[in-house]
């Protein structure tokens, strides 16, 4: 009889395929190995293999694009790293070989890294995987990572997905993927998502299946049904790929049954996403993540290189609006051309955002400056918002900065529980709210999207959660201005319609969310999207508030739902 795990479903679809686990660890170099006398021969081939490893993460995230690019090019500035190379020298002069010296330095500040916590504590996973890299290439062992030579369509088991894994999965291969670790937020749900892939997370006893187990996996649900009935599994699939091919049929721009306009707009990170975005019928850009210019460089972008970027999203969505994020640095996002601020006990709540722009006034003037003649001669409709915004006079500072540079439409990311608390001040000093939904439940729930161990409470159907996006939506209501959701949470097809009931006036998320969501919204009534708000914020968690919100939906049994 077939049995059943059960993690988070993060990413909607149905795969069935025989069970490919990755473990892919490799051997510890051993203790006490020495290299053959010549330091600085010893010294080079190290770096070496380090730069290969770096360019190797730069390439994959270049194929990729959008949110892998950001994650891999973080990576491979860690990669690269002077003071990971200056602790490895220092081991390799004493004669430890350059494999054992990788080994240990980068061993010891993956302890740092680890008892730092916070976002640098989510660094140990990605760190740990730059060095198995390494020290593969430096002792010709094989690279650790998918399967390269699969022939038939695998579902993919892990306890954790590397960024450099996920962001280059071959859709047309790998039929899901479960992870035994992971939240719905973490970065390997949002890379699924932005892919496509039907995928579950925190699905504890994943990596003891057995290599070639026959799974069901249901991106909706969570569950993962082991060596299901054949027949059955395949007339599953079936009827999830009629439902998806049935989205297609739901076409135009976003709205309930009963005709309350809510645009669809996609999350972007550079030109390189736009295809995709348009392809699935975005109405324009909710967040447009200008990260990508200033990560992994050692001097700042030009202006006019920054006009350039700006400008090709300008000109995909003319007459549409384009909510341009200024640059969100700081925390595990360090800028090489910056001074790094002082220690940082917990970099997520320190010199981040819209915080470290304070710091340096004129590189966000030359960011707004590129922003406004980059929309000059265009038909988009330019908004621009600043992240981690704490306080009115925050607010007012960045909005007049926005107003002076010729930006008309000035707004602020809500993923600061103050924030949201006190939306009805700062409302009065901006033009829009745009609710970052994934960094606002990790600071309000005090629970890293990273740590799987908090993953129960790293879930934005909390009504606590609900109660402050309520908040937000309801000050931007009363004051006549826009509300509208960019984080993850958008990209439920569920919570999209409790969002749009508790008041948000518009959404985005990842291209492959689009046709899900408007189907979504196309088979309920306004009045259904608030019965659901209502019924989940009077919910006393976050999987209840879920069955209370879906009770009211009743369109979504349509979508597999």
């Amino acid at each position: 009889m077939a049995t059943t795990l059960k993690g988070s479903g993060v990413s909607p679809g149905t795969g069935y395929a025989a069970a490919h686990l990755l473990v892919g660890s490799i051997p510890e170099p051993p203790k006490g190995a020495v290299h053959d006398g010549d330091a600085g021969a010893e010294k080079a081939r190290v770096q070496a293999a380090l730069e290969e490893v770096a360019a190797d993460l730069e390439a994959r995230g270049e194929r990729a694009g959008g949110e892998a690019a950001e994650v891999l090019s973080a990576q491979a500035m860690m990669a690269r790293d002077p003071g990971l190379a200056e602790g490895v020298g220092e081991l390799v002069d004493a004669g430890v070989s350059g494999e054992r010296a990788v080994y240990e330095a980068f061993g010891a500040y993956r302890d740092l890294l680890a008892a730092a916590g916070g976002y640098l504590g989510e660094r140990v996973a990605d760190l740990d995987d730059i060095r198995d890299r390494a020290v593969a290439r430096l002792t010709g062992a094989p690279m650790p990572g998918v399967p390269v030579d699969a022939a038939e369509p695998y579902i993919l088991v892990a306890r954790d997905l590397a960024p450099a894994d996920t962001a280059l999965l071959d859709r047309n291969l790998v039929a899901a993927f479960v992870t035994e670790e992971g939240g719905p937020t973490s970065h390997t749900a949002i890379l699924a998502r932005a892919m496509g892939v039907p995928a579950v997370v925190g699905c504890a006893g994943a990596t003891a299946l057995v290599q070639g187990t026959p799974l069901l996996v249901d991106g909706a649900t969570g569950e993962v049904v082991i060596e299901p009935e054949p027949a059955a599994a395949r007339a599953a699939v079936a009827t999830a790929r009629a439902r998806a091919e049935a989205l297609s049929g739901t076409t135009g721009p976003g709205a309930t049954a009963d005709g309350h306009p809510v645009p669809l707009l996609a999350n972007v990170g550079g030109p390189k996403d736009l295809e995709a975005a348009l392809a699935n019928g975005a109405e324009g850009v909710g967040l447009y993540r200008t990260e990508f210019l200033f990560l992994d460089r050692a001097d700042a972008p030009s202006e006019a290189e920054q006009q350039a970027a700006y400008r090709a999203v300008f000109d995909a969505f003319p007459g549409g609006r384009v909510v341009v994020r200024t640059l969100d640095a700081g925390a595990d996002k360090p800028l090489a051309f910056l001074p790094p601020p002082g220690e940082e006990p917990n970099p997520a709540l320190g010199e981040r955002g819209l915080r470290m722009f304070r710091r340096y006034p004129d590189m966000m003037a030359a960011q707004l400056g590129a922003l406004a003649r980059a929309a000059e001669g265009t038909e988009a409709i330019p908004y621009v918002m600043a992240p981690m915004v704490a306080t009115v006079a925050e607010a007012a500072w960045f909005a007049d900065a926005c107003h002076a540079a010729g930006l008309e439409t000035a707004g602020i990311m809500i993923e600061v529980p103050s924030a949201a608390l006190r939306a009805r001040d700062l409302v009065k000093v901006v033009d829009f709210f745009s609710i970052g939904t994934n960094d606002l439940t990790q600071y309000a729930m005090a629970a890293d999207r990273q740590i799987a161990g908090v993953s129960d409470l790293q879930d934005p159907w909390h009504p606590a959660v609900l109660d402050l996006i309520a908040l937000a939506a309801d000050a931007a209501g009363a004051a006549g201005k826009g509300c509208g959701v960019c984080g993850e949470a958008g990209a439920d097809p569920v919570l999209a319609c409790v969002l749009v009931g508790l008041g948000v006036t518009s959404l985005s998320m990842g291209a492959p969310a689009l046709p899900w969501v408007r189907a979504s919204l196309a088979r309920h009534t306004l009045d259904q999207c608030r019965a659901a708000a209502d019924a989940a914020r009077s919910a006393p968690g976050a999987s209840e508030a879920k069955e209370a919100a879906r009770a009211c939906l009743t369109g979504l049994g349509d979508l597999g739902l």
